[in-house]
């Protein structure tokens, strides 16, 4: 608990200060911006003053060195002059394929006039030209600079994200496999002994029908023992008929099920032939069908049925039992997740790793209807003839 806790902490402290730096970055980004768009403003007024010293002068003699060199210092940013008595166009810092027309200039000067209020040039207090400006190259960066950085920053953060979530689910990944490995182990020790013991009551002239009762409860614990050692190793498939696989697992699920539960089975009447690891395979149609013996509160249908399609062999397993909410339909796979009162929710998570990591199917709920039932589906992918 105190654990949990402690990552909870620890994920919103993370996001928190992650924000706290991101708006601290976004507002100095602003200051910064408004600050040289302040500069731009102040440059543009100084050539609005040295155009209208031009404007003043009769001959070109007469203009003064340091307005030439204000007029030529501007090599950054676009600029478009209107002169009023002539209702010419001159500009600067633009290239000419973007004022090759009049409308482009008139399309240009209000987007200037967007950016910034134009400067009117005056000869005393007659208007003799208008300069229309907008941001250079530099400002038009730093205005797209902090969407650059706010998508480095959540490319950064998913990459952690990803790296935090996948790292979580190998840790679990590993501990179930740690703990269906041990549980293998331990029940091998009284494994042992009860064979051990199922020879000493045959010597002994016991009852054959008590003994053959044992070795079947005996055989069901070692094919159990089994199935827990391969997980978290990679099993071994080999091509077997799943009509068959399905068909044995159903017989032994029926024969052990109560007579309150009505069990139902459509297979092909055909082999059909699929990579499998039959005894993994048998256990995640077990917890499929236990888990619908579960929502049935012990009476009730349960059906099996099976089609095939071109590389692809369904099985469907559907109970008139509770229904699963919505909102678990994913989340029900995952480990310690249940709809159930009592359990470990391991079943289905167990389910999924035998379908999808061993078998590179899928498994899924295909439907399901509170108070009406569910469906599970489990895809396969046929055995192609000659691979």
């Amino acid at each position: 608990m105190f654990y949990s806790k402690e990552r909870t902490f620890f994920r919103w402290f993370i996001t928190f200060s992650s924000l706290v730096i991101i708006g601290l970055f976004l507002w100095n980004v602003s200051i910064f911006f408004e600050k040289i768009k302040e500069e731009e403003r102040n440059k543009m007024e100084i050539l609005g003053s040295a155009y209208s010293e031009i404007s003043r002068s009769d001959n070109d003699d007469n203009i003064n060195d340091v307005i030439v060199e204000i007029l030529s210092s501007n090599s950054t940013t676009p600029m478009i002059v209107y002169g009023v008595n002539d209702e010419s166009y001159s500009s600067r810092n633009i290239p000419d394929e973007d004022i090759d027309s009049l409308d482009k200039k008139l399309s240009l000067i209000e987007d200037f006039k967007t950016q910034y209020d134009p400067i009117e040039v005056y000869d005393g207090e007659t208007l003799v030209s208008i300069v229309y400006y907008g941001y250079s190259d530099l400002l038009i960066r730093l205005k797209y600079f902090p969407i650059i950085i706010i998508l480095i920053i959540l490319l950064f953060l998913g990459v952690i994200y990803y790296f935090f979530s996948t790292s979580k689910s190998h840790e679990q990944s590993q501990l179930w496999a740690g703990m269906a490995k041990e549980t293998a182990h331990q029940i091998g020790t009284p494994l042992s002994s009860l064979v051990g013991w199922t020879e000493i009551l045959r010597s002994e002239n016991v009852n054959p029908d008590y003994l053959i009762e044992i070795e079947k409860d005996v055989s069901r614990l070692q094919t159990i023992t089994e199935r827990f050692s391969k997980i978290g190793s990679l099993p071994k498939l080999e091509p077997t008929n799943i009509i068959k696989a399905t068909q044995d697992s159903y017989d032994y699920l029926k024969a052990r099920s109560s007579r309150l539960i009505n069990f139902e089975i459509n297979l092909p009447s055909h082999e059909i032939i699929v990579d499998l690891n039959e005894e993994l395979y048998s256990w995640t149609i077990e917890n499929l069908v236990k888990n619908a013996i579960d929502a049935l509160k012990g009476k009730g249908d349960i059906k099996i049925e099976m089609y095939e399609e071109a590389k692809w062999v369904h099985i469907l397993i559907t109970d008139n039992g509770k229904g699963i909410p919505k909102s678990l339909f994913k989340k029900i796979f995952s480990p310690g997740v249940t709809s159930k009162k009592r359990g470990w929710g391991l079943g289905l998570s167990l389910a999924k790793r035998i379908i999808e990591t061993y078998h590179e199917g899928k498994i899924k709920v295909l439907k399901s209807e509170i108070n009406q039932g569910t469906t599970f589906e489990i895809r396969l992918q046929k055995k192609v003839e000659g691979s």
